[in-house]
Formats: C-alpha cells, sequence, structure tokens
C-alpha cells in the first residue's frame, strides 16, 4: 500500500456516494505497502479501505475481488469489498479502477512475529489452501518463473559482481521450477506479516489479495514461512518455523513430491521478493507517500536457505 494519486475531498465524496456507506468523516493516505494508492475512510456508518489500483485493468481486477469474496464467503477471516448501488465492486475514481473495501479491526505486524501469531497463520493458510480448491476462477502468476528470469535480465547489470554471481547461480538451479507439477490452486502470495491483522495474538483478518493466483500451494506457504518466521536476526528462527508448519501440516498434510522440493520453492520465494524490492530500489515509482523495502533482507534469506535448507521433520 501507497499514495500514487492524490484524491481530493470533492471526488471521493461523488465516489461514495454510490455506495450505501454514509457522508465521508475524514479520509487519510496509507504509506504501507507497494503496489497501489491506498487511504483510510471513515464515514457516518463505518470505517474502510480505498484502493486506487495503479498497475491491473478493470478486466483484470474482478478476479481479486472475487477471491476476496470467495474467501470471506468460506469463512476465512479476510477483507471483502462493498457493493455499490449497481452491486458492483469496481468504478473509477481519478481515472483508475478504484474498489472500497471494509476495513477490519486490529493491525499489520510491524516487529517480528509471535510464536501463537505464525501459529494461527499457520492453522488459516491451510484452511485458505483447502477452500480454495472449490474457488473456479483461474489466473497465472505475475511473478513466477518467467517473470523471475525476465526481471533478473533487466538487473544483472546494475549488481555488484557477488550478487550477480549469486542470481545467476540462483536462475540456472531453479530452471525446472515450472515443471515440478506440485500441487496448485488459488493463493495469496503475499501473506507477510503488513497483510494481516491481529488484535494483539488474534486473528482478525487477512488482506490485500492484489497478487492471488494460480501457484504450487507450497509456494504460498514458503513465502509466508519466509516473512513470518524469522527472528531478530532476519533468518529463520526455529519455533516459529515450527509452530507455523506444525499447524498447517495438522489440516492439509504435503505430498512426497512437495517435501522433495520445499528448499527449492523456499528459494523461489525468496528470489521472486528480492528481485521484485531490486526493481522497487533501482527503478521506483514516483509517489506521494511510498515505502521501498530493502532488498538485502530477502538475498540474506535466500543465502540462508542455499546453506541451511529448512527441515520437514518437526518429531
Amino acid at each position: 500500500m501507497s499514495v500514487y494519486t492524490e484524491v481530493e475531498r470533492d471526488d471521493l465524496v461523488a465516489f461514495l456516494n454510490d455506495y450505501s456507506v454514509g457522508e465521508l468523516v475524514s479520509y487519510q493516505g496509507i504509506s504501507d505497502g507497494i503496489e497501489n494508492t491506498n487511504y483510510f475512510v471513515s464515514t457516518s456508518k463505518g470505517e474502510y479501505v480505498l484502493t486506487l489500483f495503479e498497475q491491473h485493468t478493470f478486466g483484470e481486477l474482478a478476479y481479486f475481488l472475487d477471491v476476496m469474496t470467495f474467501f470471506y464467503m468460506n469463512d476465512i477471516p479476510s477483507a471483502h469489498p462493498e457493493a455499490d448501488s449497481q452491486g458492483q465492486y469496481l468504478k473509477k475514481l481519478c481515472g483508475k479502477p478504484a474498489a472500497l473495501v471494509v476495513r477490519l479491526p486490529g493491525k499489520g505486524v510491524n516487529t517480528t512475529a509471535t510464536v501463537e501469531q505464525c501459529a494461527q497463520i499457520g492453522d488459516v493458510l491451510a484452511e485458505m489452501h483447502i477452500v480454495g480448491q472449490s474457488f473456479q476462477s483461474r489466473r497465472p502468476s505475475e511473478r513466477g518463473p518467467d517473470w523471475r528470469q525476465q526481471t533478473a535480465q533487466q538487473l544483472l547489470s546494475k549488481l555488484d559482481d557477488d550478487r550477480a554471481s549469486i542470481l545467476k547461480n540462483e536462475l540456472a538451479y531453479q530452471q525446472g521450477y515450472a515443471t515440478l507439477g506440485l500441487p496448485e490452486g488459488v493463493t495469496h502470495s503475499d501473506l507477510f506479516r503488513d497483510n494481516a491483522l491481529f488484535e494483539g495474538n488474534k486473528l482478525s483478518g487477512i488482506i490485500d489479495f492484489y497478487f492471488a493466483s494460480d501457484e504450487y500451494l507450497l509456494y504460498d506457504l514458503a513465502v509466508a514461512v519466509n516473512d513470518w518466521c524469522v527472528g531478530e536476526d532476519g533468518l529463520p528462527e526455529t519455533n516459529r518455523y515450527q509452530s507455523l508448519m506444525t499447524h498447517y501440516l495438522q489440516k492439509r498434510a504435503l505430498t512426497e513430491s512437495e517435501q522433495a522440493n520445499w528448499n527449492m520453492v523456499c528459494r523461489a520465494a525468496a528470489l521472486r521478493f528480492w528481485l521484485s524490492r531490486l526493481q522497487d530500489q533501482l527503478f521506483p515509482r514516483e509517489g506521494e507517500l511510498t515505502q521501498i523495502k530493502n532488498p538485502d533482507a530477502f538475498l540474506t534469506i535466500l543465502k540462508y536457505h542455499r546453506e541451511h535448507p529448512l527441515t520437514l521433520d518437526f518429531n
């Protein structure tokens, strides 16, 4: 979440007139996150998050809003969009596709996660993967192996020799990723600590489904592990890792092929976010309030996975 497009009050009032959400009280830009413009919006009837989509067209966005609604309707604690007076989730604001989403209580985890928070993320992610098998729409990943290869070529000339060597080596190692044939389904693919809201240690909901796509379910799990399970040193920490994985595996067991390819998928998830953060750092977009996250955090995690594959033996 960031602010790339400034919304004037009169424009927002006109936008909200098509919803049954009451009168505008206040609104404020959100600086967390990266991809879209976001505002907290308070009205006389409730609290909402307004998102203006900077990278997607109207045609693409129906999928994401359908994913959010699907999980909400299947009892996954998650944010869901408001429909306007015509029953539509998407409208135009400031020339951009825009959606109004109910704001959930709680806040993202800005420090290292607790063991209990990791447990709840493992539990809810397994539930999402199970119920998601009945979701009918399909969308290929935007940040899959082809994107990783293309982005790496764009960035290689800007890296020092050590980082360029690691990147080339990792791309070669992961050449077979697309043909692993692991179980797939709808995935969040961006379930970071700032995309889950907690009140203390109690999960109140999952947000920001705008990278949702069909992917290996194992990849979704690896993305979560790479963020939720790190300690103060930025490396995977045993107690958090065991907590998240144990609660996930209690609901959804991994296949033999998933177990065999766990290290490769953990590395693929780390590589994806190292590359996207490098891209944001080296080719920044302009915005009123923007946040560029440190790419070295995921280089550190990638190096760790290359040298210390995570165990799946929790006995």
